[in-house]
């Protein structure tokens, strides 16, 4: 399947493009530390310069696997959670994909930038909107946590934009940009410290040094 058109037809027959699937750790955000298996999706149009996962960017360049498969493997892993991440997922429709992993008993999660409209059934839903592509109408009504990435003492007050936007049980954190964590990761503390229904999310995994 080397067209566009080829792999769309591959997708609505029960397909996605994966980059990568695998037993870790979750390492950021509320569920921080808790044994989760990730699934990310390939393709991405929104484009952001910092992001640690451009290689996910062009899905063609990542082969279909089925639902089923997927599913599959997430329950031999023994997680109890699969992470469905991108790239943006919800490029695609995730119906089938969260449908096939709630029949394993798996929880699913999904983390995304909110650009395209929400489908698949989720236990939890991180919203991480991007100044790139903005999060869909009503896309926050959803959530379950936002998590808004600081790269500019600017970006506090995008997150409040966003935070305004929730419902009042959402989880709200800021986590430092990776390349940039040693000039903002103080200036988050003194944030939520000033603002306490803030919480700091650090990218732990990358301290860890596991995917």
């Amino acid at each position: 399947m080397e067209g566009k058109e080829e792999r769309l037809l591959a997708l609505e027959e029960g397909f996605l493009p994966i980059m990568e699937h695998f037993y870790t750790l979750q390492g950021e955000g509320a569920h921080t530390g808790t044994p989760a298996y990730f699934i990310r999706t390939g393709g991405c149009d929104v484009g952001c310069h910092w992001c640690d996962v451009k290689e996910s960017w062009d899905f063609q360049k990542h082969p279909p696997m089925s639902v089923e498969s997927l599913a599959q493997a997430a329950k031999e892993s023994g997680a109890p959670i699969a992470v469905v991440t991108g790239g943006e997922p919800l490029i695609y429709n995730l119906n089938a994909l969260t449908r096939a992993l709630k029949d394993v008993g798996m929880q699913t999660h999904i983390e995304t930038s909110g650009a395209y409209p929400l489908s698949g059934f989720w236990d939890w839903i991180t919203l991480s909107p991007k100044k790139f592509k903005a999060p869909v109408k009503d896309f926050h009504k959803e959530v379950n946590e936002l998590k808004t990435v600081i790269f500019h003492g600017s970006d506090f007050r995008f997150a409040e934009q966003h935070a305004a936007l929730v419902n009042d049980s959402c989880a709200l954190f800021l986590q430092p940009e990776w390349g940039r964590q040693n000039e903002m990761t103080s200036l988050i503390i003194d944030y939520v410290k000033q603002n306490p229904r803030w919480r700091i999310s650090l990218q732990s995994h990358k301290y860890m040094q596991i995917p």
